[in-house]
């Protein structure tokens, strides 16, 4: 059985419009898949994690770990309240020397969302040791 070039040509065309028709436009995801994601309305404190550094279950830390706000909305920042935080990944029975990281949104105007990038140090009989967080953030007045 023969095909026609016209009936190919046609069959073609009717497939490449639904394939291009089938696919609509994407807006740009801001969120990044696996950071936590927290809400914050205008003066509102939240504790994200805790924060230690330890080896068979024993704290490794000088000194209480340091953080810094890399990038960010306006109004936000990052804090550390040191605290006895229990090492649940590496499933320790007792807890150690550590702190909570807090996230505190300042006066919000408008309703946003976006990512906060904070930088925290911890100082370890091992040397200095930085971990970096990405947190996405919706910030509502």
């Amino acid at each position: 059985m023969r095909i026609s070039s016209r009936l190919l040509i046609t069959v073609l065309q009717i497939g490449v419009a639904g394939a291009l028709c089938g696919t609509g436009a994407r807006a740009q995801n801001m969120m990044i898949p696996g950071a936590q994601t927290i809400a914050l309305k205008s003066g509102e404190s939240e504790e994200v994690t805790d924060l230690y550094y330890v080896q068979n279950c024993l704290s490794l830390l000088n000194s209480p770990p340091q953080v810094e706000v890399v990038d960010g909305p306006p109004g936000v920042n990052a804090s550390l309240k040191e605290d006895m935080v229990l090492p649940r990944f590496q499933k320790c029975p007792a807890k150690v020397k550590g702190a909570k990281l807090v996230v505190s949104a300042g006066t919000v105007e408008d309703p946003s969302f976006s990512q906060l990038t904070v930088r925290v140090t911890f100082d370890t009989r091992e040397g200095i040791r930085k971990q970096t967080f990405v947190i996405n953030l919706s910030l509502i007045p």
